[in-house]
């Protein structure tokens, strides 16, 4: 500590002053905090990087609030430059969705952040090699840095950004949905082992009934919201790629669920079912929904938003939010996944393996002491082996910070005179496919045992 300050202290000083700068440059902020159970500094690294990434997305929501959005132009330089496109100079009213405008902006500097880490932390085997330090201390240094990086964020004129920027949150969002959809299948199956497992164990019928009642409610909220998305999304004539598109999941769906009672199936994988499919269904209903709420056609889409300069129309009726119902679920379905991946590590090897986390041994003996000690206090888990890729991690919030940046903005993007912003079918497209994606793997899930009968998949 006294090189770190370059003072002389004596051990009372010495000690004071830990308990200051603890919270700041320790690798483990809960250390000296008695509510905080003794913990792994591997788990509690991995959620004050998510805190960092729900910041940045509580900022970003304030920032689409009407009544804070209208005060944007205030910010310092924000509207400054963004009357070039390409460097051609355009007449472009500073008004116009700064929101949006804002949300972009706050979505590059946190992908920027975790890009930043991925790339230092790549190919860090233990925390033993200094560069693991970084990765769990320095917390009040790590959020002076986000800060600036957004600060530098809203410097960038916007020519071309926008545009282009809205293209990597296309491909960053898809890839977090197929990362969702891995944590939503070993959710599902890891639920149904665990409910079996308690049934056989306990020999209670109780635990059967609540998977037979669990299941119907999942199946019978796809079949209500399947005929609500025929209801509002289509019509008799015409609204012809929202019938299309409903129906050919509605198709999948049915397949893959019948698939998983097949009796070869079955005896392959004893513990799949039908409470996988339904929340795989019900899933892939609502992706199917965000997708139909971003039809670019008014009569196919009565949800659909059209922003003209910093007002707010429908085809009916003025609106007071930029936000719709979708992209509350999907807010919701993101804050759940994220946290997932910052405290998970799986039963199953597979998806452990897919996912670079792992169950990590290394830390027993700091738990015993910790807990030898009464001390409520982190302790390293990693000396041996990282418990979970660094890169990877960092990676997952990247795309995570893409996707929140996505759903905030409804996927809308300008026109070509950056005064409108519309709904393109480029957004219908990739949730459609993310959809379709995630069926084809639960599927390979079921049918691998049979492809594949020398691997292990239990």
């Amino acid at each position: 500590l006294g090189t770190c300050f370059g003072a002389n202290l004596d051990p009372f000083d010495t000690r004071m002053l830990s308990l200051q700068v603890s919270c700041l440059c320790g690798s483990a902020p809960c250390l000296l905090c008695g509510c905080c159970p003794s913990a792994k500094n591997s788990t509690i690294s991995r959620l004050l990087f998510t805190f960092f990434l729900f910041l940045g997305t509580l900022v970003s929501i304030i920032m689409i609030i009407p009544g804070v959005e209208k005060e944007l132009h205030k910010l310092p330089g924000f509207c400054e430059g963004s009357g070039s496109v390409l460097g051609v100079q355009t007449h472009v009213d500073c008004g116009s969705f700064l929101g949006h405008k804002a949300v972009y902006r706050m979505g590059f500097a946190m992908a920027a952040f975790f890009f930043l880490f991925a790339a230092v932390m790549v190919c860090v085997r233990s925390s033993k090699d200094p560069r693991a330090a970084v990765q769990n201390g320095f917390w009040f240094f790590k959020f002076l840095v986000l800060v600036g990086i957004t600060v530098g964020a809203f410097y960038i004129p916007d020519g071309a950004f926008t545009s282009v920027w809205f293209y990597f949150g296309v491909v960053g969002s898809f890839l977090f949905i197929l990362i969702q959809l891995v944590l939503l299948i070993d959710f599902a199956h890891s639920w149904s082992q665990l409910w079996l497992r308690n049934a056989d164990e306990s020999n209670a019928k109780g635990w059967y009934a609540a998977l037979c009642i669990v299941t119907f409610i999942f199946y019978a909220t796809s079949i209500a919201a399947i005929a609500l998305l025929y209801v509002y999304y289509t019509k008799p004539e015409g609204c012809t790629e929202g019938k299309v598109l409903i129906s050919i999941n509605l198709i999948l769906c049915l397949i893959v669920s019948a698939v998983s009672v097949l009796p070869k199936i079955q005896d392959a994988q004893p513990h799949s079912g039908l409470l996988q499919a339904s929340l795989i269904t019900l899933y892939t209903i609502y992706v199917t929904w965000s997708a139909l709420a971003n039809v670019p056609t008014q009569t196919c889409n009565p949800t659909l938003l059209v922003r003209n300069g910093t007002s707010l129309v429908t085809a009916t009726q003025p609106l007071t939010t930029w936000w719709d119902a979708p992209s509350i679920v999907g807010l919701v379905i993101f804050i759940l996944c994220t946290l997932f991946i910052s405290v998970r590590s799986s039963d199953h090897p597979q998806v452990n393996k897919l996912m670079l986390t792992e169950e990590n041994t290394a830390g027993v003996g700091g738990e015993a002491a910790a807990v030898e000690s009464g001390l409520h206090r982190a302790y390293d888990n990693e000396q041996d082996g990282v418990s979970y890729n660094y890169t990877f991690f960092h990676l997952c919030l990247l795309l995570a910070a893409l996707y929140i940046m996505m759903t905030l903005t409804n996927w809308y993007r300008p026109d070509e005179s950056l005064q409108v912003l519309r709904s393109p079918w480029t957004a219908v497209w990739v949730k459609i496919c993310s959809s379709w994606a995630g069926l084809l793997l639960y599927l390979w899930t079921l049918v691998a045992p049979l492809v594949l009968p020398d691997r292990d998949f239990s």
